[in-house]
Order: structure tokens, then C-alpha cells, then sequence
């Protein structure tokens, strides 16, 4: 058979069969809902949310304080997971090169040099008979050396490799939606252990004004002992009520020691090269409006919703590569070789042959296994989809919950509030009407529990509000600082690439 006749069928081949098998990945519908679900009405100085297209980028500046915008960026720039993560994405883009140049003709060259020896004998020849008056003529040894290449292209004709470097760009979508989940996530916790920072030497704050509550008493109690109107019990009783306080003190010393090391890993330093973290919360300020991402646009813009679907591309994929195996496949090449004694005549056209074939591989009988591993990426694809909409409810469910803790928190504020001012004032009452002789000591040292157990609500109360705000602006996406532009338009032109 000719070699035009060859090609001319090899063409019939590829126009009746080059296809690409499997499903085709589609996105997921776009919810419909315009909102999320209904929230407690706030009071009138609460955060708002204002529904839109969401926070913009640097949400944590809303918070006024340029110390805590200072160590934000000081931990997207030195934070090693996020490190980590970039060089990941990395990979994830070299692999998508590794796996798209499979698509293209594999060519390769080959340099050889071999001392050979000929034996006579084996083609039929006795040495013996060509001997002379030496003996039996030896077997000819001699050089050879020979260089060459070939060329291997697969027609790839149901679509595996195409698939397949489907996958590897939606698998490196992932890991870049990964990398932009990272970000997020690491600005969010460094502006919740600033806050958490702030909260604990409130409560430190609170505790060492009771503590100089404690010793007035004290002071008090046995100056009216002195005097022969007090006794010894109430000295004691005001005595352990110090001593109780100050017991307080060393947890939340700890407590302190332990944020300041995490903000250190955030921003990748050791605790000791931290420097001052003196943050309070009048060094914050709470934002009026919080732009809050509408549910429809939530999906394409939260990192972790963006991750789950390109896992679910990737999945897809997976389907195509394991079909196209159940199908037959052709493979073309040719090879040039050339092979001389003397590397003089080694470019020479005599001493030249080529060779131009085609190869055709079909599955017979692989045990099943074939079939089974389609099964499985089928298998693969639901487990993603399900995946899929189990982080969409999720996200879902946590910006409701965050927007209605808005209206929570600040009710909870101004309900603390007023117990604390009631709490500070029936103290006050109360050590005037021990100073005149009107009541005992108990009464002040159950003013000053209750005085203490307000002031701390009332910390943890503003506490919980500003945590909720910052993580309200991380649910709905708030501007990350992500990878660079680069890697997200590489990313992006590959996918657009790689699309049957």
C-alpha cells in the first residue's frame, strides 16, 4: 500500500471519528433569590447592610485604624501560608503546560556511538574456509556511529488529551480560587486577633478598675475598724474580695501573651519582633454601612463557592478522559536515522534511512477496569456537585446569620450599656450608704460583682459586635488581596484555551 493511500485512509479516520466523549461542564444556574433571610430590625445607630455588589478591596479600612491596615499588609506580604499557596498556584500553572504539550507533536533526537563485532558464524559463514596461512580469518569489528529523530503525534481522535488538559486548567482554577481563599481568610483573622487583642486588655482594663474599687473598700472597711465602728469580718470580706479580683488577672495576662504570638504568625514574625499591639476599641470605629453582596452575585465572587465549582469542572472533565480510553486511538510518526564507521560521512545522504508509520491501539479486555474507572469519575462528578451546592446553602446560611447579628449586636451593646451605667451607680450608692453607716459591707461587695460582671459584658458585648462586622465584610467576599494579576489572567487564558 502506498504511502498517499495510507494518508488518504488515515484522514477518513480522523473526519468519522475525531470527537471529544464525555459531558460537556455547564455552570450552575444563578440563584434567584434576591436576598437572604429576614433580619431583626436594628436600632437606629447600628451597622446597616446595604445590599449591592459588596465590600470593595481593603474592606478592613473601614475600621479607621491604620495601625491594624499596617498589619494587614504586613501579612499579605510575608505570611507563610499565603507563600505556600502562591507556589502552589504556580504549579498548578506549570502543569497545565506540562499536560496542554501533549496535544502537540513529540519530536526527539538521538546521538549514538557503539563498537560492534560481526559474528561470522551466525550468518552462515565459516571462518575457517577464508583462512590463509594465519588461521581462520577473524570477525571484523569496527565503529559505528549514528544519529537520528523522530516525531510521535497522537490524533487523539476522542478527545483525552483535550480533556484532559481540561482538567489541569480547571484544577489550577481551584487552586487560584484557593490562593484567593487564603488571602481572604488571613486578612480576616488578623483583623480578629487585632480586635481579640483589644477585647482582652479591655477586660484587663475592667478587672484593674475593680481591683482599685477592691482596695478603697479595703482601706475603707479598716479605717472603720480603727475608728471602733467597723469590725474584722467586713476587713476580711473586703480583704478576699481584692484578693478574688487580682486571681482574674493572670488568665487574662495569658490570654493577652497568646493573641500577640497569633498576630505574630499572621504576619509572619516571631512574638518578639511584634512591637507594641496597645490596641483599644476607641481605636476603632464602626462602619455606618456595610456593603453586603447580593446572593446572585455572591456565587461568582466568593473564593470558596469558586473553588467547589471549578472542582466540579475538573470532575467533568475526569468523565471525558476515562471514556475516551474505552475507545480506539492512532498514533502517527516518522524517524530519520543515519549511521556511518567514520563520523566524516555522517551527514552524508548514503548512509541515510527513514521510516513513516501509523499505530492503531484499541481496548480488548482491560478486566473491566476501564469501565469501572468511568464509573467512578461519574461517581466523582455528583460527589462535586453535591459539594458544590452544599457550599452555596453554607454561604448562604452565614451571611444570613451575620446580617442578623447586626441588628443583635447592637441591641446587645445598648442593652450592656445600660446595665453598666445602673451597675456603676448603685456601687457609688452603695459605698456612701457604708460610709454614713447606713448599710454593711456585703451590700458594697454585691455592687461591686454586679458592677464587674456588667463592665465585662459590656466588653464582650462590643467585642462580638466588631468580630461580626469583620467577618460579615469576609463572608460576602470583602476585597481580598489575591494572588498576582498575571497568574489570574494566565489562569483565565488557559481556561478559554482548553475549552473543546
Amino acid at each position: 500500500m502506498g504511502i498517499r493511500l495510507r494518508l488518504s485512509l488515515i484522514a477518513l479516520v480522523l473526519l468519522a471519528g475525531c470527537t471529544t466523549k464525555g459531558p460537556d461542564f455547564e455552570r450552575a444556574a444563578v440563584p434567584t433569590t434576591a436576598g437572604y433571610a429576614q433580619t431583626p430590625k436594628a436600632p437606629r445607630k447600628a451597622p446597616a447592610a446595604i445590599a449591592g455588589e459588596g465590600p470593595a478591596h481593603g474592606w478592613w479600612k473601614a475600621f479607621g485604624s491604620p495601625e491594624l491596615d499596617a498589619l494587614v499588609d504586613r501579612a499579605m506580604l510575608n505570611n507563610h501560608s499565603l507563600e505556600a499557596s502562591n507556589a502552589t498556584l504556580a504549579r498548578a500553572r506549570a502543569r497545565i503546560e506540562a499536560v496542554a504539550g501533549r496535544r502537540l507533536p513529540q519530536v526527539d533526537g538521538s546521538a549514538r556511538v557503539e563498537h560492534e563485532q560481526v559474528n561470522l558464524s551466525a550468518f552462515g559463514f565459516d571462518p575457517a574456509a577464508f583462512g590463509g596461512a594465519n588461521g581462520p580469518v577473524p570477525n571484523p569489528e569496527f565503529d559505528l556511529y549514528s544519529v537520528g529523530g523522530g516525531v510521535v503525534y497522537d490524533l487523539d481522535l476522542f478527545g483525552a488529551n483535550r480533556r484532559a488538559v481540561e482538567q489541569s486548567v480547571a484544577q489550577a482554577e481551584s487552586q487560584l480560587h484557593q490562593s484567593e481563599a487564603a488571602h481572604l481568610t488571613i486578612a480576616g483573622r488578623v483583623v480578629a486577633q487585632v480586635l481579640t487583642i483589644a477585647a482582652i486588655r479591655e477586660r484587663i482594663r475592667a478587672v484593674n478598675a475593680l481591683i482599685a474599687e477592691d482596695q478603697r473598700n479595703l482601706k475603707l472597711t479598716d479605717a472603720r475598724r480603727r475608728g471602733g465602728v467597723g469590725t474584722m469580718v467586713e476587713v476580711l470580706s473586703a480583704e478576699g474580695q481584692l484578693v478574688s479580683d487580682r486571681a482574674d488577672l493572670p488568665q487574662y495576662d495569658q490570654q493577652l501573651a497568646e493573641a500577640r504570638a497569633m498576630l505574630a504568625i499572621l504576619i509572619g514574625v516571631s512574638p518578639a519582633e511584634l512591637g507594641p499591639a496597645d490596641f483599644a476599641f476607641s481605636g476603632f470605629t464602626l462602619p455606618p454601612n456595610i456593603p453586603v453582596t447580593l446572593p446572585s452575585l455572591l456565587v461568582a465572587k466568593r473564593p470558596d463557592i469558586l473553588q467547589a465549582e471549578s472542582d466540579l469542572h475538573a470532575a467533568t472533565a475526569a468523565i471525558g478522559i476515562a471514556t475516551a480510553r474505552l475507545y480506539p486511538n492512532v498514533t502517527l510518526g516518522a524517524s530519520l536515522t543515519q549511521a556511518v564507521q567514520g563520523p566524516g560521512n555522517l551527514l552524508g545522504d548514503n548512509f541515510r534511512g527513514f521510516d513513516i508509520f501509523a499505530g492503531l491501539t484499541a481496548p480488548i479486555f482491560h478486566g473491566g477496569t476501564l469501565k469501572a474507572e468511568k464509573r467512578g469519575a461519574e461517581a466523582a462528578a455528583r460527589a462535586a456537585a453535591a459539594t458544590y451546592q452544599q457550599t452555596v446553602l453554607e454561604a448562604f446560611g452565614q451571611v444570613s446569620n451575620l446580617l442578623a447579628a447586626l441588628g443583635n449586636d447592637a441591641r446587645s451593646v445598648q442593652n450592656q450599656s445600660r446595665a453598666a451605667d445602673v451597675s456603676d451607680r448603685s456601687l457609688r450608692l452603695s459605698r456612701r450608704s457604708f460610709q454614713v453607716g447606713n448599710s454593711g459591707i456585703l451590700q458594697v461587695l454585691d455592687a461591686s460583682r454586679l458592677a464587674q460582671r456588667a463592665r465585662l459584658a459590656l466588653v464582650e458585648a462590643k467585642a462580638r459586635q466588631f468580630l461580626n462586622v469583620s467577618r460579615l465584610y469576609v463572608a460576602t467576599a470583602g476585597g481580598w488581596t489575591g494572588p498576582a494579576p498575571e497568574a489570574t489572567a494566565a489562569v483565565a487564558g488557559e481556561s478559554a484555551r482548553s475549552q473543546p
